[in-house]
C-alpha cells in the first residue's frame, strides 16, 4: 500500500516501546512510510519545529499529510480506523476493547518495571540488578494479569494476533532479557512474539553506539 505522505519520527536510538508499536502496526499493514529520528539526549524533540508538529512533544508521532498525530495507541487506532486492511486489532468489539484495555494500561502502570528495566536492556543488552520491592510486586502482577489473559489462547492474546501481543511481550521482555525469571509459558509467548517478522525488523534496525 503507497501513501507517501506518512511520515514516523521515532528516537534516534529505537529504543522506545512505543515506536516500535506503531512501526510495527505499519509494517503489518503493508503501508509505505518514510521514518525521521530524533536524538532525545540533545532534546531535539523540544525544538520549535517539531513541537509545533507534535502536541505531546515526544514519539512516536505520525505525520499524515497535514494532519499528526501522538500518543502511540492513538496511532495505531487511527491507522486501523484508516487502513483496515490487514486488521491490527480483533475483529469482535469487545476483544477489540479488550486489547485496548491492555495498551492502556501497559502505558499508564508497571512504573517500577518501566524505571528499572529500560528498554536499553532490551535493544542494546544492558544488564540491570535485582529489581527492588516495588518492582517485584509490579512484576507479579504483570505475570498475573498475562497469565489471565493468555488462559484461553496460548500463543496470541485474542485468539489470533494483534498490536496488543506487541506490547505485551515487550514488557515482558524488559524483565526476560534481563535474565529475571517469568513462568515458562510467559517466557515462550514472549520469545514467539519477538521472532514476529515485523517485530524483528525493528529489533534488528542499526543503533547508534550508547
Amino acid at each position: 500500500m503507497n501513501d507517501s505522505r506518512l511520515c514516523l519520527y521515532v528516537d534516534a536510538q529505537f529504543t522506545s516501546p512505543y515506536a516500535m508499536s506503531c512501526f510495527v502496526a505499519l509494517r503489518e499493514k503493508g503501508i509505505e512510510f518514510k521514518m525521521n529520528t530524533l536524538d532525545l539526549d540533545t532534546l531535539e524533540h523540544h525544538a520549535r519545529d517539531y513541537s509545533r508538529l507534535s502536541l505531546t512533544q515526544r514519539v512516536p508521532t505520525l505525520r499524515h499529510g497535514e494532519f499528526a498525530l501522538s500518543e502511540s495507541s492513538a496511532i495505531t487506532e487511527y491507522l486501523e480506523d484508516l487502513f483496515p486492511q490487514a486488521p491490527i486489532y480483533p475483529t469482535n468489539p469487545l476483544q477489540r476493547a479488550r486489547a485496548r484495555q491492555v495498551q492502556a494500561w501497559l502505558r499508564s502502570d508497571l512504573l517500577p518495571i518501566r524505571q528499572e528495566r529500560s528498554t536499553l536492556g532490551v535493544f542494546y543488552g544492558v544488564k540491570y540488578g535485582a529489581l527492588s520491592v516495588s518492582a517485584e510486586s509490579s512484576s507479579q502482577k504483570l505475570v498475573e494479569a498475562a497469565q489471565l489473559l493468555l488462559d484461553d489462547s496460548p500463543d496470541y492474546l485474542f485468539g489470533e494476533w494483534s498490536i496488543a501481543d506487541v506490547d505485551l511481550a515487550l514488557m515482558l521482555n524488559r524483565l526476560l532479557l534481563n535474565g529475571d525469571r517469568l513462568p515458562v509459558r510467559l517466557e515462550d509467548y514472549a520469545q514467539r512474539q519477538w521472532q514476529r517478522p515485523t517485530v524483528q525488523e525493528w529489533v534488528q534496525l542499526e543503533r547508534p553506539p550508547l
